[in-house]
This record gives structure tokens, sequence and C-alpha cells, in this order.
């Protein structure tokens, strides 16, 4: 008769705990999948192959070089992030552009009006040490 209670006690307990930590899972997600041309998008520019290219302006003249790319805090915008002034990569700075004033064409990557001189008055880039 005692094992008998023990072991439904024992079982009550259980379902307990597991109808528990089922009811704190919360509402299902839904993920909502985008269907887009993989043919199209597979000759497009890779991050791997962008960064280290150089920048031009207008006039096929190199304003700076393409060291990095970010994404907002957000995750929605993307930004360039360009190393300008120095020789070598000694005495260059970096400085932050919107992705999408950026150009490409025929391997070039170019920033229309862009100049030297109008990049050095951006503010410069300091990584967050996080």
């Amino acid at each position: 008769m005692k094992k008998t209670s023990v072991f439904a006690s024992t079982a009550f307990i259980c379902g307990v705990l597991l109808s528990s930590a089922a009811g704190a899972q919360g509402a299902p997600q839904t993920v909502e999948l985008v269907k887009v041309d993989v043919l199209s998008l597979s000759a497009g520019y890779r991050a791997s192959k962008i960064v280290g290219s150089n920048v031009v302006n207008d006039a096929d003249e190199t304003i700076g070089k393409i060291d990095d790319l970010l994404i907002s805090p957000d995750g929605k915008q993307p930004f360039a992030v360009l190393s300008i002034g120095g020789f070598l990569g000694v005495g260059s700075h970096l400085v932050v552009v919107p992705y999408d004033t950026l150009t490409f064409a025929d391997k070039k990557v170019s920033l229309p009006g862009g100049t030297k001189e109008g990049l050095r008055l951006l503010p410069e880039l300091k990584y967050a040490q996080q």
C-alpha cells in the first residue's frame, strides 16, 4: 500500500513539474521566409571580397579603402568603414559611410561625390571595447 501511494505521489509531482515547464514556453514564434533569386544573388559582391577594396570618386581617384563592414545595433542598416589618409596604413584613420552611398560597377567600388577632404571632415570611428 505504501509503495502504491509513493508511486502515485511521485507520478503526480512529475506531472505538475512537466506541465508547468510547458506553460513557461510562451506563444510559438513564427519566422517569415522570403524567396530570393539565388542565381542572380550568387553573382553579387561578397563581404570577404569587398573588405580591402579601394574606394574611388567620380574622377577615378582613390579616396580610401574599405576596412570593414558594420551593421547598426538594431541590425537594420549596413555601413562601410573606410580607412583614409596615411601612407601604407600608417597614420590612417577610420570613418563610416552608409553602405547604400557606395556604388559597385566594373569591379570598382565608388563613392559618388566623395573627396579625400570631405572624408577627413567625418568623425573618426573608434571601435567599442566590448
